[in-house]
């Protein structure tokens, strides 16, 4: 009698429209939820899409060339004004910069990720995820111009080619049409070799959580069929981790389209999209211009991922 007693003031009702409001909600789930997930929901809706569409409208906008007015009319001007030679190199070096730090990227992280995914364990594994993650906890802007350091004429890649009599291969390279320049840290190839470091955590990690998911019994089933080493590869595990390939190229191709700092420290004067969006937008006074630019990669980024989530990638990430 007295559970029964307990049991009953447990579940009694409780007076005040906010209680029985509060009651209400927690006797119907769905309600919960979508009170749970509202604030987010307005938040995305308003503060960022809101963003998005605010930036489209501005880049179907123009500038009076005479008085740098923003003229607010209807125009495809703008987006003429991307099609001429000088703005089409800045889309097709950024695009093309991405493009190969995200293959790069993916020949680097593949091996590492299979070695912790099967051979690294206990401790071992853990030590990984320390060494994957740990240069992401340092502050960027610090990484950046350590590197610039690093790519300097007077720095330690320079003094370590020198050391082992390969200046001549280290000038070689420089020596190379539009990847060249005066020294590492004002070229294209200390630019990728910058991105290729930051970002290579990105691409490890949804690799590695691919293979995790990849059976041993399927390699060692091929290899008792007759499947050589490179064939077991080819046929049988790229095909399963590369839906982790493409999910990790969704941030280091993303990443290094939308980025601006690095190029501005490290490379040539020659713009990328975000150097070329901070120079409209700031010292131009451009907006329109620059909102062209910026829904440059994102109309990219959209059919990109749309790819990505035909292969698979989301389930990856």
């Amino acid at each position: 009698m007295s559970d029964l007693s307990s049991n009953a003031a447990i579940f009694a009702p409780r007076s005040g429209p906010l209680a029985r409001a509060v009651d209400w909600i927690i006797r119907h789930p769905r309600m919960f939820v979508f009170l749970l997930v509202l604030p987010i929901t307005l938040w995305l809706g308003i503060v960022y899409i809101g963003a998005l569409i605010a930036l489209l409208i501005q880049s179907f906008f123009s500038i009076d060339e005479f008085s740098g007015v923003v003229v607010h009319e209807f125009t495809l001007k703008t987006y003429g004004e991307l099609l001429r030679p000088y703005n089409l190199d800045i889309i097709l070096r950024t695009v093309a910069m991405a493009a190969s730090v995200t293959i790069a990227a993916a020949i680097l992280a593949f091996p590492i990720a299979y070695f912790a995914a099967r051979y690294a364990k206990g401790k071992w594994k853990a030590l990984f995820y320390v060494g994957v993650m740990l240069p992401l906890w340092s502050s960027y802007l610090v990484k950046v111009y350590a590197w610039k350091l690093v790519l300097a004429k007077e720095g330690i890649l320079n003094w370590i080619f020198a050391k082992l009599h390969l200046t001549w291969l280290l000038d070689g390279i420089l020596s190379l049409p539009v990847i060249g320049g005066n020294s590492l840290s004002v070229s294209y190839i200390g630019t990728f070799l910058v991105f290729l470091y930051i970002w290579l955590p990105y691409m490890i990690i949804p690799v590695q959580a691919a293979l995790e998911r990849v059976s041993k019994d399927l390699t060692e089933a091929a290899s008792d069929l007759g499947a050589t080493p490179r064939q077991n590869f080819r046929m049988v595990l790229l095909p399963l981790a590369l839906p982790g390939v493409v999910a990790g190229s969704i941030f280091t191709f993303s990443l290094t389209l939308g980025d601006y700092i690095v190029p501005q420290i490290v490379g040539n004067s020659r713009l990328f999209i975000g150097q070329a969006v901070y120079t409209q937008q700031g010292t131009a006074g451009n907006i329109p211009l620059a909102a062209a630019f910026t829904v440059v990669p994102i109309v990219i980024m959209g059919i990109y991922l749309w790819g990505a989530r035909k292969m698979g990638a989301f389930d990856a990430l």
